[in-house]
Parts: structure tokens; sequence; C-alpha cells
């Protein structure tokens, strides 16, 4: 490692998304769900944790060369079920109100060789057996932040030319850095400034409550229905505790969920999705009475078109997002191969579930009401990029009036 102040900026990351992201107070729980290699950034994020007050850190280490090797060769039982202490933990701690952090940090092709259908299977049951958790983070009933941490194969992919693994990993955590407003004086004071200018445009949409939004671009013509009452999100929630946090850092989106009843036309993926540690690129989807009907892509194609027929409500979308194409992870020119960053380089949307915040009184819905107002319910939430420069949005209103929203992928409204 030969970035310059290297530790000095990783406990500043740590911060961040400790303060910042999850707002770790005194009394606080915390999981922290980190790749194995990343065992000297888990037992900083833990140490400046238990410096904010919290009572109780727990990390949960992940390895995915040992998932592979269990998907190579375990009995399919133990890729068909999830043992049930796993449930119980998650449930434990949920009921705990635990906040929880996970850094991601795949390789984006780390199963490229595993069997597509017991990937898929694995990951199905996987969300099954999880189902009260992500029902809680996607009603915001605990606070929950994603961040990120450099690796070989990753970075490896994100910036082929350079010449050693050790300056690759660099330029990865430097990037990391960078988009998290890491190198400004005060970090969290950047991200305040950043939050205000994003609250500002979901404020004007939120008012002129659109019914509908009209995309066009090379590959695209959709449109898409809003549910009544939605919401349009920002960088910042509020838990079910009156607690605030940051869902994604980085984050550049302002985001709410379509009614998944009303899609119809065509729309082409910008950027590669790694999914399940496969790469699937140049994807295109067909919608009709809102559902799916079509989808293609050039590589990693059985990995995509599994995942919409194979699992319950993915055939519908679940969350669509506004992303200025001048933000700076698209202006940096990289493609991440991870969805956390590029999601933030370009407008996309969500294959499956919707969040219950995404319209008024959403988060003390049941299930059912949810769905009768229009937001999707399923066991997946797939996010992929479909903005560039090219794209132009209108906004449709009750009484038909056309508003743009986007021109050439930046904001107009």
């Amino acid at each position: 490692m030969v970035l310059p102040q290297f530790e000095e900026n990783l406990k500043k990351y740590a911060q961040l998304l400790l303060k910042k992201g999850l707002s770790i107070s005194e009394g606080h729980r915390l999981i922290i769900t980190i790749p194995v290699e990343h065992a000297h950034f888990a037992r900083l994020l833990t140490k400046e944790a238990y410096a904010y007050g919290a009572v109780e850190v727990v990390v949960d280490y992940t390895d995915e060369v040992i998932t592979r090797e269990k998907l190579l060769h375990a009995e399919s039982d133990c890729i068909e079920n999830v043992p049930q202490y796993i449930v119980d933990k998650s449930l434990h701690y949920l009921n705990k109100k635990t906040s929880r952090l996970v850094i991601l940090s795949a390789n984006p092709n780390a199963f490229a060789q595993v069997d597509s259908a017991r990937l898929a299977t694995l990951t199905k049951a996987t969300a099954v057996a999880l189902h009260e958790q992500r029902l809680a983070t996607q009603a915001n009933k605990i606070s929950w932040t994603l961040g990120a941490a450099s690796n070989p194969e990753w970075a490896a992919m994100v910036f082929p030319n350079l010449s050693s693994t050790e300056e690759q990993v660099d330029a990865l955590w430097d990037a990391i850095f960078k988009m998290n407003r890491i190198y400004a004086d005060d970090p969290i004071q950047a991200w305040n400034e950043h939050e205000e200018k994003l609250n500002q445009k979901a404020k004007i949409l939120n008012d002129i409550q659109f019914d509908a939004l009209h995309y066009t671009a090379p590959g695209t013509d959709l449109t898409l229905g809003l549910p009544k009452n939605h919401i349009w999100e920002s960088a910042g929630s509020i838990n079910a505790q009156g607690h605030k946090f940051i869902a994604n850092m980085p984050t550049e989106e302002v985001f709410t969920a379509p009614d998944f009843r009303r899609a119809e036309g065509y729309v082409s993926s910008t950027k590669p999705l790694s999914y399940a540690g496969v790469v699937i690129e140049d994807m295109t989807f067909t919608f009709k009475d809102g559902q799916i009907v079509d989808v293609t892509a050039k590589k990693g194609e059985e990995t995509i078109k599994r995942l919409v027929e194979e699992n319950e409500g993915a055939r519908a979308l679940g969350e669509v997002a506004l992303v200025a194409h001048k933000t700076p992870i698209s202006l940096s020119g990289l493609t991440f191969f991870n969805t956390l960053f590029d999601e933030n380089a370009s407008n996309h949307l969500a294959i499956g579930s919707a969040y219950a915040h995404s319209v008024q009184g959403g988060v003390d819905m049941s299930q059912e009401e949810l769905e009768e107002a229009g937001l999707n319910r399923s066991s997946t939430h797939v996010d992929f990029m479909i903005g560039s420069e090219f794209m132009d949005i209108d906004g449709i209103t009750q009484d038909g009036q056309v508003i743009p929203i986007f021109r050439n992928g930046e904001w107009a409204i």
C-alpha cells in the first residue's frame, strides 16, 4: 500500500460511514458484514463505533472463495436450504433494532464458472430466508448503509491498464475515497451540502406529483406510471426510531417507486451489471402491462433470465432513480462493475421489490396494502443502469401536461 496517508483516510472513511451513514451514537447496536480479507478495516470500524457510543458491534465475515467452493461441491440440500440459526440470528438483531453496515468488495466475476442453476437456487434461498430482514430495511425499520473496500480482483477490472496489482488496488481505494468526499477538509460537511442539493430536486418532484415518466434514448422508449401519493427521496432517510441515515455511500440519486402495473415499452442497459458474481452486459427489457415480457443480454443472458423468471415479483419494477449524467462517478470515466458505484453514474431502474417508504404511509401498510397501492412485492431487488448523455425524461401530469425533467442526461427541472 503506497497511497499517501492511507490509514488517515481510511479512518475518515470509517467515521463517515458510521457517523453520517448510520448516525451511530450512545446505545446503538451494529452488525458489520465484510469480506474476511478486510479484517483490518473491520477492526477499525468496530473501534470507531464503540467510540461513538455503540453498546454492541458484531462482525460477520464473508468469503467468496469459500462460497464458490460450496457452490461447486456441496450437496444440493446445502444450496437449497438456509440453516435456521442464520434466520434466528437475523431476527434476534432485528428485534434489537440493530443497524447494519455492509462493506462490498467482491470479485465481479467470482461465480462466473459456477452452474447458473445452483447459483440462482442459493441466491433465492438466501433471499427467502432473510425475508423479514429485507422487509425491515426496505421499510426503514432499521438504519443501514453500504460502503466499499478495494481488492485485487475488483481493482484489476476497474483499472486494467495499470501495471501492477498494488497500483490497481491503490487506484481503487483512491476512487472510493474521492467518490465519498473523503479528501474534503470536512467530509461530513461536504456530504451535508451534497445532500441538500439532492433534497431540493426531490422536493420539486414531490410537489408536482407526476402521474408518469417517459424515457427516450438510443435503445429506450419506456413509459412508467407512478403511484398516487408517491414520495421521492434523496440521500437521507429516517428510520422508525427517528434516526437519520444514508442507505448508500456514495449516492447521487433521487428515487421513488413506480406503479408496478404500469410499464410499457422497452429499455436498454448502458453499463454492465455484476449480479451474483456474474457480469451481465447489454441487456434489453421489454414491458407490457407492467410486466417484463422479454429480456436479452449479450453476456450473462442465462443469469438475468433466471433472475426474472425464477423469483417472485421479478417481472416488474420496484424502483426508479434519477441521476444526472455529470456526477463525479460518471465524469471519472470508470466502470466499477459494482452497482453501488455504477448506479450513481446513471439513471437506473430496479427489478423486484419496492421500498415501502416510497408512498405516503407505506411503512405502516401491510404487504397486501402496499401491492394495492402499486408497490411491487418481490423476494429480490436488483438495480440496472439505463442512463446516458443522450437520455431525455419527461414528466406527465394527471391532466396530460408534459414537463421536461431530464435533457441530454442532465436535470432540466
